[in-house]
């Protein structure tokens, strides 16, 4: 195991020079973000939806448990508080900015395929009929029998955003990033049975569950929407975790890849200079 350098690595003695490393990493984050605006700016694409269809589709129009704007601070913003919190304790920059730009990623990467895939597939919440027909009265194409909506424009093309749920992508991705990195911190997998870890570890993950069960019960989405949010957002979290770290139950999973890298070329740097004085 490398040896722990605590404090010798700051924001303010190594945080310009390990942003500019990686400053490629940071401008395609803007990019991801500029994308999912897009996705979020154009319509979805107007499924089907006939008169039959809408006896599953007339669950009622509710205000959000979780509204929006809370979405990017439970995803987000809590998990950046135990990353900020554990840098004032280790005092070390690469952990710091290896855990945000994994964090950052690991939602932007999952917002971007989350709106992309809501776009394409245009599923109807459980509550289209009356996003679609708010005084009840519905109205139908008399050729082909689709759904003519005589409602708020903004109201139905939200309507048409039900698969898969965002808040609960959004929440695995950020709170599923989260588990990773507890997991790591507090050496959950250290073969010494304290299972006290593992519930610091799941603790974010049942608040993930639980914003995603919040959105059944508001009759925003399906149970399939909620599953297959969780499943995208757990998925791409692991993966932006593990591009950044090393697993949990590895020697060296409490650390950054870019930290061992740091202290690999001090060392080789230290050899070649104690090989130069030893052949002056």
């Amino acid at each position: 195991m490398p040896e722990i350098q605590l404090g010798a690595h700051t924001i303010r003695s190594h945080g310009a020079k390990v942003a500019r490393r990686h400053l490629h990493d940071w401008l395609i984050l803007i990019f991801l973000a500029v994308i999912d605006v897009a996705l979020n700016v154009i319509d979805p694409f107007h499924r089907f939806v006939g008169e039959w269809m809408l006896t599953d589709l007339k669950f009622p129009l509710k205000d959000n448990a979780i509204p929006f704007w809370a979405v990017p601070l439970i995803a987000i913003l809590a998990p950046l508080i135990v990353i900020l919190v554990y840098y004032f304790i280790r005092k070390d920059v690469y952990d710091f900015h290896q855990a945000i730009l994994g964090l950052l990623y690991s939602v932007l990467i999952t917002a971007v395929v989350t709106d992309a895939i809501k776009d394409g597939i245009g599923r109807p919440r459980p509550d289209f009929f009356w996003r679609c027909f708010p005084d009840g009265k519905g109205v139908f194409e008399p050729l082909t029998g689709d759904v003519q909506c005589t409602g708020r424009l903004s109201v139905i093309k939200e309507g048409y955003k039900s698969f898969p749920s965002g808040h609960t992508s959004w929440s695995f991705a950020g709170l599923g990033f989260l588990a990773w990195y507890l997991s790591g911190k507090v050496r959950a997998f250290d073969r010494r049975g304290h299972i006290a870890k593992l519930c610091i570890v799941f603790l974010p993950i049942l608040l993930a569950a639980l914003v995603g069960v919040s959105r059944v019960d508001d009759y925003w989405h399906h149970w399939q929407d909620v599953f297959a949010g969780g499943l995208l957002g757990i998925v791409v979290s692991s993966f932006c975790y593990l591009q950044f770290f090393p697993p949990p139950y590895d020697v060296d999973g409490w650390g950054p890849h870019a930290y061992f890298q740091m202290l690999a070329e001090s060392r080789n740097g230290l050899q070649s200079f104690a090989i130069n004085n030893d052949n002056l």
